[in-house]
């Protein structure tokens, strides 16, 4: 297999991880630059070694806009370096394993909060108020004022409010949970832009310099022929 020798770490690596100097953007070159002088626009690095650079530009930007990085920042940072899809990480997570006792607490809250909760039970009180009246009249089970059905009513009320703030707590938990892969997928785009900005500027720059060299040939050429018209001239 063919190899080539870094200029920093003076190992060996694939000849298909050779990357050159002139192509790595200004701010990872001067990261370079610092520990490694020697290393100019002739040498050459490995891809593993410039995904370290990478990192660590990323990484000094973060802790200089944010401070203290968190694992939600180092997990974005390995995506960018890599360039790999935060999506798939995101994705990739363990799911959370509900109890039987959250299960149940999802689905009474769901269905506690729905219309056919609110009718299903607005019936039912009908019912029941109209077999007592009308039916056994008044004289049965549970005659006017109900005392029976009010009790029913405050046993489920009872119940159903700290079952539905269980569901709610969990919730939140969710919200926070989104707002966190939210926050990670807006964090990658804002780097990438920066990083895309940074290569943009870089070609800028690289054009500019090839024009200005140009320019000069074509300068020079210029002089060469005004001089061999005014040596002619002379003539």
């Amino acid at each position: 297999m063919e190899t080539f020798r870094s200029d920093i770490s003076n190992k060996e690596f694939p000849i298909t991880e050779k990357i050159s100097a002139r192509t790595i953007r200004h701010s990872i070159l001067d990261l370079i630059q610092k520990d490694y002088p020697q290393f100019s626009h002739d040498s050459y690095i490995s891809l593993s070694e410039l995904n370290n650079y990478r990192e660590k530009s990323f990484s000094d930007y973060l802790v200089k806009e944010i401070g203290k990085l968190t694992e939600l920042e180092k997990t974005v940072l390995t995506s960018v370096v890599n360039k790999s899809t935060l999506t798939d990480k995101i994705e990739g997570e363990e799911k959370q394993v509900l109890t039987t006792g959250q299960k149940i607490a999802d689905k009474v809250a769901t269905f506690g909060g729905s219309w056919t909760f609110i009718i299903s039970f607005g019936v039912f009180i009908f019912i029941w108020i109209s077999i007592n009246i009308y039916w056994l009249t008044n004289k049965g089970f549970d005659p006017y004022p109900f005392i029976l059905l009010n009790l029913i009513l405050s046993c489920i009320a009872a119940l159903q409010a700290p079952v539905i703030m269980m569901s709610q707590n969990r919730q939140e938990e969710k919200d926070r949970d989104r707002s966190k892969k939210d926050y990670m997928i807006n964090l990658k785009s804002e780097l990438e832009i920066r990083a895309l900005h940074e290569k943009i500027d870089h070609f800028i720059m690289d054009q500019q310099q090839e024009l200005l060299e140009l320019q000069k040939v074509q300068i020079d050429k210029m002089n060469d022929i005004l001089k061999l018209i005014e040596q002619k001239h002379d003539q």
